[in-house]
């Protein structure tokens, strides 16, 4: 390698990075020169993780409208076969989602269905746990996408993992590396961490002390100012909605060559629980999902790096099969998931879960495990050879990608 020397001692400031930001929440590792990265990220192919949090209704979201068990379900909260977007003879997209209508009709969006895992638990906490660490029912310290990161990257890789967000997300979460976590890039500051330096230390400790904090501060101050100046350099035509997801601040790093191959970013607060008064605030749930979506690969193409991006979305648990009394519906089980790119063979994907075959709690029987789907997008799409390795277990694969 061309500078052999500073490289190793790129490295060793790297670990000793790692250690203290784990300890101290520090948000932001050290970042190497573009050169580095670029010899580091051999490949240009990029993972946006969307997470639809509260738990989306997959029944109203991709509808069996030739299913008449569908309509006896939900008398009140099914959406009629006249006021869909049909992308073909037995499905349709609820009508707010044209974007989406548009990605799947131009063949860039894989619809999986039946997604749920074994044993499934109604608590929107237990189920995105199991979900961010792909171990359910486990007990898991660190994130699939986290452990990704851990396999894929050497120890302190510049960028490992962008988490947009107020706070670190558990599926970033890795064992060797430090995610960059921010929600205003505009603010987006190191934070401060222990002052390194006890009494009754010897004055050798002291100055290694008092050097290890300025790396760390100079390291941080770059991140930083490297997000911001992305986000302050980004102006795109393109119209994201009322609600944008945090997409366009991936667009603002992605467009500005920020080396990290992996996102993470969601749909906040709950906002897919909807116990109460379903309709109409779904409606506009998925109006500002589709949109943010549509307008983000839009983007992609603006910029010269659709190609090069996929983006994942997931819930953790979809609602249950029959409507409840307050014209909603209660925590449920098996969902849908999107894959969504140039790269993605449109399509359907595994085999729905019956409506009429139930489990013991009248909630859907998932028929496909959601790792064989993250299985699938680490092999097939990031090409790691071994999602075993993350996912602790072989799971077959979708030939959702080309």
């Amino acid at each position: 390698m061309k500078h052999k020397n500073s490289f190793d001692a790129q490295r060793r400031n790297l670990l000793r990075l790692g250690a203290y930001a784990g300890a101290s929440g520090l948000l932001a590792p050290f970042m190497g020169s573009a050169a580095f990265a670029r010899e580091m990220l051999a490949d240009n192919r990029i993972l946006v993780v969307l997470e639809l949090s509260g738990g989306n209704d997959g029944l109203n979201t991709v509808v069996p409208f030739r299913n008449d068990d569908y309509y006896k379900l939900r008398p009140k909260l099914s959406l009629k076969e006249n006021t869909l977007r049909k992308i073909d003879a037995d499905y349709g997209l609820n009508q707010y989602m044209a974007g989406m209508e548009k990605l799947y009709k131009d063949g860039k969006m894989a619809i999986i269905h039946g997604v749920g895992y074994p044993q499934p638990s109604f608590s929107h906490f237990n189920s995105m746990a199991y979900w961010h660490t792909a171990a359910p029912n486990s007990g898991a310290s660190y994130g699939w996408v986290g452990r990704l990161a851990d396999k894929m990257l050497p120890k302190g890789a510049p960028y490992p993992v962008v988490n947009i967000d107020a706070t670190q997300s558990l599926a970033v979460r890795s064992r060797e590396h430090v995610p960059i976590v921010f929600d205003d890039p505009t603010r987006f500051t190191p934070k401060g961490g222990a002052s390194g330096i006890k009494l009754g230390q010897d004055a050798e400790t002291v100055n290694s002390s008092r050097s290890f904090l300025r790396d760390i501060a100079r390291s941080a101050n770059e991140a930083s100012s490297q997000v911001r100046n992305a986000w302050k350099s980004y102006s795109s035509p393109v119209d994201y909605g009322l609600v944008d997801l945090d997409l366009p601040k991936i667009a603002s790093l992605i467009e500005a060559r920020i080396p990290s191959r992996l996102y993470y970013t969601s749909f906040r607060n709950n906002a897919f629980d909807t116990h109460v008064a379903q309709p109409n605030l779904h409606s506009r749930l998925l109006t500002y999902f589709s949109d943010a979506v549509y307008a983000f690969m839009q983007d992609m193409e603006r910029i010269g790096r659709a190609d090069d991006v996929t983006v994942l979305v997931f819930s953790e648990f979809g609602r249950r099969a029959e409507e409840n009394a307050n014209l909603g519906t209660d925590h449920g089980t098996a969902n849908v998931m999107f894959a969504i790119g140039n790269g993605v063979n449109g399509g359907h994907y595994g085999t729905p879960s019956s409506l009429t075959d139930l489990d013991e709690t009248d909630n859907l029987i998932h028929t496909t495990d959601f790792r064989r789907v993250l299985s699938t997008v680490i092999e097939d799409w990031l090409q790691y050879p071994n999602a075993q390795d993350i996912l602790n277990g072989k799971y077959d694969k979708f030939g959702i990608f080309s």
